[in-house]
């Protein structure tokens, strides 16, 4: 007899009036904050799909899952398709503008407000959140790219130290950046993003199982896929699976 498939739940359709409110409040915020949302538009539902992926596959467990940076629930919601009758879901976002639509949404989006008991909305930045919390998925929305090197460590640090064993982290970077910062960054913006290249190579090359090329995104991106260490954080050695 074939396993039972797990229901999920309907993936209700936004209408096009919210879809472009969403759009013109993060095209709007990526001038206001472009250091912190990095993006001019939500992430596309392939990109969100990747992102989610780890949640996809069964677990026989409850599990907690983190996403941070969640915007306006582009990610959140197919995150929330995924979850089991007994995962919890926290949402990470300090942006007041973007938490204020997500407060709402988790009372009123369909998708989002079926699992109103077990999602929780956490309106600071991550470094804030209870250091004694582990989660079994973190999702990141977090452009590193606009960040120092030393932050970019520190979060990566955080999120791998908030996994429990076994456990997954995802984030993307958006593919072609590198070219055109090359033809119109600064000497010292140049600097910095070597700097957060070489921090995320080293965590990559320690920690992560995979990686895959969204090209169906506006603009494509890269998915990371890294996994909790059994033993101390040691953000060097090689990277054999995700290089494939």
């Amino acid at each position: 007899m074939a396993p039972a498939r797990r229901a999920r739940t309907p993936a209700f359709v936004r209408s096009p009036a919210r879809r472009f409110a969403d759009r013109r409040l993060f095209f709007a915020e990526t001038f206001r904050t472009f250091r912190t949302t990095g993006a001019v538009t939500p992430s596309g539902r392939r990109l969100a799909e990747a992102l989610a992926a780890p949640l996809a596959r069964p677990a026989g467990r409850p599990r907690a899952v983190l996403e941070v940076g969640a915007g306006t629930g582009a990610v959140s919601r197919v995150l929330a398709d995924l979850l089991g009758p007994d995962d919890t879901l926290d949402l990470v976002e300090s942006n007041p503008r973007f938490a204020r639509v997500l407060e709402a949404d988790l009372r009123t989006d369909p998708r989002l407000a079926v699992h109103r008991e077990r999602i929780g909305l956490i309106a600071r930045p991550v470094a804030e959140i209870d250091p004694e919390v582990r989660y079994d998925v973190i999702v990141s929305g977090l452009p590193f790219a606009n960040f120092h090197p030393e932050e970019v460590s520190d979060l990566l640090t955080q999120y791998l130290s908030a996994l429990r064993p076994g456990g997954h982290l995802t984030y993307f970077g958006y593919r072609g950046t590198a070219r055109l910062r090359a033809l119109a960054g600064s000497s010292r913006s140049l600097a910095r993003h070597g700097g957060v290249a070489h921090v995320l190579d080293s965590f990559q090359r320690a920690h992560a199982t995979g990686y895959r090329t969204v090209w169906a995104n506006v603009p494509p991106a890269r998915v990371w896929n890294l996994s909790v260490p059994s033993g101390p954080l040691d953000p060097s050695g090689p990277l054999d699976s995700a290089r494939g």
